[in-house]
C-alpha cells in the first residue's frame, strides 16, 4: 500500500467541502490513516511551498495557505498518489474535468480546494512535515477484501 499526503485548503473548508472531499475519497475504496484540522504556521507553509519559493506567486501562496484553518491527511491504498491526483483533477480548476474534485468545486487557480502530492517523494517529505509517525494509524477495514483482489 502507498501513502499520500491530502489537504484541504482554507477555501475548501470555509465553503463547506471537507465532507464531500473525504466522502469521495473514502468511496473510492482509499483509507484516511491520519486527519487534523489545524491552522498552518507561515514557516511551515514555506517549507511545504519551497519549490516555488523563487516564483512571483510566492508571498500571495504562503498568505493564502495561512488564511484560514486546512484539513491535512495522510491517505492509503493501492497507487494512492495516481488515484487521488487523478480524483483531483488539474491544478486549474477550469482545465479540471467535471466529476474531479478541481473540476466540480474550483474556478480559479488560486483558489482550488485542495492539495494532493504529486509523486512519492513529496509524499513521504509533506506527510513528514505535517504529521508525526505515531500520528498515522495503520488498521484493516472490513470492507477491503470487497475493493482489493
Amino acid at each position: 500500500m502507498e501513502r499520500t499526503f491530502v489537504m484541504v485548503k482554507p477555501d475548501g473548508v470555509q465553503r463547506g467541502l471537507i465532507g464531500k472531499i473525504i466522502s469521495r475519497l473514502e468511496r473510492k475504496g482509499l483509507k484516511i490513516v491520519a486527519m487534523k484540522m489545524m491552522k498552518i504556521e507561515e514557516s511551515l507553509a514555506e517549507e511545504h511551498y519551497v519549490e516555488h519559493k523563487e516564483k512571483p506567486f510566492f508571498k500571495d501562496l504562503i498568505g493564502y495557505i495561512t488564511s484560514g484553518p486546512v484539513v491535512a491527511m495522510v491517505i492509503e491504498g493501492k497507487e494512492a498518489i495516481k488515484v487521488v491526483r487523478d480524483l483531483v483533477g488539474k491544478t486549474n480548476p477550469r482545465e479540471a474535468l467535471p466529476g474531479t474534485i478541481r473540476g466540480d468545486y474550483g474556478m480559479d487557480v488560486g483558489r482550488n480546494v485542495i492539495h494532493a502530492s504529486d509523486s512519492l517523494e513529496s509524499a513521504k517529505r509533506e506527510i513528514n512535515l505535517f504529521f508525526k509517525e505515531e500520528e498515522i494509524v495503520s488498521y484493516s477495514k472490513a470492507d477491503e477484501i470487497w475493493i482489493y483482489e
